[in-house]
């Protein structure tokens, strides 16, 4: 985070710090500073009550935006150990009364089991089944609710211009780049791109 984004003001209880260092510490992937920052802002902003999240890894980022706003969230996490881990997590905070973790594949749990619509939809999960869990979740996005999506550029190699070498990571990538400019050509939705961590878009449905 640059100096002027980090006079940014984000809560942070002492449980939420001690699972970010240990994430940091062990390489474990979590939303950016600048990424849960822009999370933050539009939830209130936008006065979000419920929120669904693709991708709950170890629960970090539905916590942090569980203390920094009055939403509900409910989260998919397919990996039994990050499920776990994200369970914990969210005990320890004290948060079980505001965030519902699934230990199911997003792209196979019954949508029944969620509710109706979602003030905001954050998509932060396997990268090369992101236009699947567009098509799957965006209806249940409520009137002027908006769908979030992270790591549009991964780490730089989709607009970077870096060679890449290995056969399955530029398959990948590819994806990502195809995914991208179907995103920006959806005419139902109203979708911008940032440079934001390691880039995001904000799609907003068109009114009929």
């Amino acid at each position: 985070m640059n100096k002027i984004t980090s006079l940014n003001k984000l809560k942070y209880s002492e449980n939420l710090l001690l699972i970010k260092e240990k994430a940091l510490r062990e390489d474990v992937p979590i939303v950016s500073d600048d990424v849960l920052t822009y999370l933050v802002k539009t939830i209130k902003l936008l006065e979000v009550k419920n929120i669904l999240e693709i991708g709950t890894a170890i629960g970090y980022s539905s916590i942090s935006m569980a203390i920094n706003s009055v939403a509900n969230i409910d989260t998919i996490e397919r990996n039994e150990a990050n499920f776990n881990q994200a369970i914990e997590n969210i005990r320890m905070c004290k948060l079980n009364e505001r965030i519902k973790v699934f230990n199911e594949d997003a792209l196979t749990i019954d949508l029944k089991l969620l509710k109706d619509h979602y003030d905001l939809i954050f998509i932060d999960a396997a990268k090369a089944q992101m236009r699947k869990f567009f098509e799957k979740f965006s209806p249940k996005l409520s009137f002027n609710g908006v769908i979030i999506i992270d790591n549009l550029n991964f780490h730089g190699l989709v607009y970077g211009n870096i060679p890449i070498k290995n056969k399955n990571l530029k398959s990948l990538v590819r994806k990502i780049a195809e995914f991208n400019l179907w995103l920006s050509q959806k005419e139902d939705f109203e979708t911008y791109f940032f440079s934001i961590g390691d880039g995001m878009a904000i799609c907003r449905k068109k009114n009929e």
